[in-house]
């Protein structure tokens, strides 16, 4: 059954680790030259100095190159499950040769363990790879996105780094056996496959993912140095309003970010009046000439005399693997769970 299994699955694997294959010897040429122009970047910045403009400019620039390995990484659970777990069951019922190999003297059981067994395990080990070569290739990437916010934590990269992409893969792999086993059609399996997967990929970062591991809350101080994103706007009426968000830690995964007022209320905005109105809406240049980085600190320290402070619900850095552990698990535990079902429904169901 290994040989046969083998044989039938040659063209899929062939495809699969031959685009891999590729992409490591592309990584492999150009990740020595990125990292060393990370490091000159650093040196040049001088021990100890500042080297945050440097860290941006970087991480701008490779931004695109990092978007397109995420989404190598992410797609290729999905290709693994369409492509590769749909038609494997599903492909012999409707030629009708699962009963020829049932008729040789072998089992139900041994049929379906040979196949689950060795693609599955070739999907997990692609997965591997995959996130093995990326994962080094945008080292440098990484250690500059995390004074931009996109640090691996993050959801977008965060699927992409890690052992969550093998979980992704076995679940996507017996999803698409699943799938297969109940619909017994090649194409209609395939898009069942895909959007189910898609769908699954897109709730858990948003519902499930938050939850796996506590969140820290914290109720911070709003500065110049840990604010994020700021919007200051005047109305018809001449009120000032200042809306923004500030960054309880660095690299972290942010759920929550809301102002509130010294009494802990809630609030959608601060309204300033003024000398607070004055002080945010003064916005000197830079001593360099460059256009001004936001508000200018006297606007803080109204903030502050007001008791305006930032509630902020979020992950750290340190809550990377809890979560990447507890993640894989859950997608591990799925992908078994529909394994057993594939079998009862083989031994019992399936003609």
């Amino acid at each position: 059954m290994i040989w046969l299994t083998m044989r039938q699955f040659r063209v899929q694997a062939a495809v699969v680790f031959g685009g891999l294959t590729v992409l490591a010897a592309a990584l492999l040429l150009t990740g020595p030259g990125l990292a060393d122009e990370y490091d000159s970047g650093l040196a040049a910045c001088g021990a100890g100095g500042d080297c945050t403009r440097f860290t941006r400019l970087f991480f701008s620039d490779h931004q695109n190159q990092l978007i397109l390995l995420v989404a190598v990484v992410l797609f290729l659970p999905g290709i693994i499950g369409v492509f590769w777990g749909a038609p494997l069951i599903t492909r012999e019922i409707e030629h009708g040769t699962h009963r020829l190999v049932w008729n040789q003297s072998v089992t139900r059981t041994r049929w379906l363990a040979a196949k689950l067994g060795l693609v599955g395990l070739a999907a997990v080990v692609a997965a591997g790879l995959a996130v093995l070569a990326v994962s080094w290739w945008s080292d440098p990437i990484d250690q500059a996105a995390v004074s931009t916010g996109a640090a691996r934590i993050t959801p977008a990269v965060f699927m992409a780094r890690g052992i969550v992409p093998l979980g992704y893969a076995a679940f996507a792999f017996a999803l698409g056996v699943t799938v297969g086993v109940l619909v017994r059609r090649t194409l209609p399996a395939m898009a069942i496959t895909l959007v189910a997967f898609a769908a699954v990929q897109i709730a858990v970062p948003m519902l499930v993912r938050p939850h796996l591991v506590p969140p820290v809350t914290r109720t911070i101080e709003i500065t110049a140095d840990n604010r994020g994103e700021i919007m200051l706007r005047r109305g018809e009426d001449g009120r000032v309003s200042l809306l923004l968000q500030a960054e309880a830690e660095q690299a972290s995964w942010t759920l929550e970010n809301t102002t509130v007022g010294s009494s802990g209320r809630k609030l959608d905005e601060i309204i300033l009046t003024g000398p607070g109105a004055a002080a945010c809406e003064a916005r000197p240049p830079a001593p360099n000439g460059e256009p001004p980085d936001g508000p200018p600190q006297a606007c803080f320290d109204f903030i502050k005399q007001q008791g305006y402070r930032q509630k902020v619900v979020y992950h750290p850095a340190d809550h990377f693997w809890p979560l990447q552990r507890a993640e894989t698990g859950l997608f591990a535990v799925l992908a078994l769970g529909l394994t057993g079902f594939c079998f009862y429904w083989t031994r019992r169901r399936l003609s």
